[in-house]
């Protein structure tokens, strides 16, 4: 049985999630709605489905049973309060939000309605890092990792975005993208407790940075390290996974190759590559119909969103912060 969903919020990613969901046939797209009616139409041109005239429209729908949100991180209170009220489950795209007040208001929101809130998290879902994942017990102790997440976005972007502006992406490049990296990085190693941040803008016009590192202590006393950039040439990604017995390394360009204490050459590991985005909504329409839980919910959403925002403020303040600290 397919889930009857509504999009809301019409640019980019919402094309990327509605591709996704064809590609699933799980999710059925009936309504969208974004202020622009050209861009609605269009959506709705391109998807086959209903343009509404008001988002109350789509509210007051019945036949809708969620909605998948990609509106700009400040309205994502309002927007998921809003579908909650109205009985509406929320598949929302990371960030939460861009405080852990709204993060955790539209969190409880979901809870007292009883609908599903579920968070694109993506990447901790594709297959070298589920491979990973799986044999952890392999590695001993993990003592360090690294990461980098890397776009090129010279002359690409769009000044008038909120994507690339300081008060509608607060962090700039490492909310943005790095968020899906320090999720990755706590799904092996898990939950870090304190952030050294640095950030800085060096290519892109705007107010926003567009390198950005991090240096993370985890709870286990692991250590880990991200890298963030749009203003480097090219794209990649890279994640070395470090532990006493064994150790994972996997960049974009030669995939995941991985070491056991006492041999001297990295094994390729063959890892078939994995539809991640239809995973993720095909997820989320199963715990719509009560099979499963959401693997990112608000809770653990509020907690990604923390650890960035404890590297934003150890970057202006020049100090190590906790992320408790964050979330009291």
């Amino acid at each position: 049985m397919t889930v009857r969903v509504a999009c809301l919020g019409m640019g980019w990613w919402s094309d990327v999630l509605a591709d996704a969901m064809q590609r699933s046939g799980k999710l059925e797209i009936v309504a969208c709605y974004t202020r622009s009616e050209e861009k609605r139409r269009a959506f709705a041109k391109k998807y086959t489905c209903k343009a509404a005239n008001t988002y109350e429209e789509i509210l007051q729908d019945k036949s809708i049973q969620a909605i998948i949100n990609t509106t700009p991180n400040a309205t994502h209170l309002e927007t998921t309060r809003a579908a909650a009220a109205a009985g509406k489950h929320v598949f929302l795209d990371k960030p939460i939000a861009n405080t852990i007040a709204d993060a955790r208001g539209l969190t409880q929101a979901c809870r007292d309605a009883k609908v599903v809130l579920a968070l694109g998290y993506q990447r901790r879902r594709e297959s070298h890092f589920r491979w990973i994942k799986e044999r952890l017990d392999l590695f001993g102790k993990l003592v360090n990792a690294e990461a980098n997440i890397s776009r090129d976005r010279l002359g690409k972007i769009d000044l008038s975005s909120w994507r690339y502006q300081a008060a509608g992406m607060p962090g700039g490049v490492m909310l943005q993208i790095g968020i899906h990296y320090t999720d990755v990085l706590e799904y092996l190693l898990g939950p870090v407790k304190a952030v050294s941040g640095s950030f800085v803008q060096l290519v892109l016009p705007g107010d926003n940075p567009d390198v950005a590192s991090l240096i993370m202590e985890h709870e286990n006393g692991a250590q880990s390290t991200l890298n963030a950039s749009y203003a480097s040439a090219g794209e990649y990604y890279l994640m070395n996974i470090y532990g006493k017995e064994a150790s994972a390394f996997y960049d974009l360009h030669n995939g995941l190759r991985w070491v056991k204490r006492g041999s001297d050459k990295a094994e390729s590991v063959a890892c078939e590559k994995n539809d991640a985005i239809v995973d993720e909504l095909e997820e989320f329409a199963r715990a719509v119909r009560g099979e499963v839980e959401p693997e990112m919910d608000g809770e653990r959403s509020t907690r990604s969103l923390a650890v960035i925002l404890a590297g934003i403020k150890s970057a202006r303040e020049g100090r190590r912060v906790e992320v408790e600290e964050i979330l009291t």
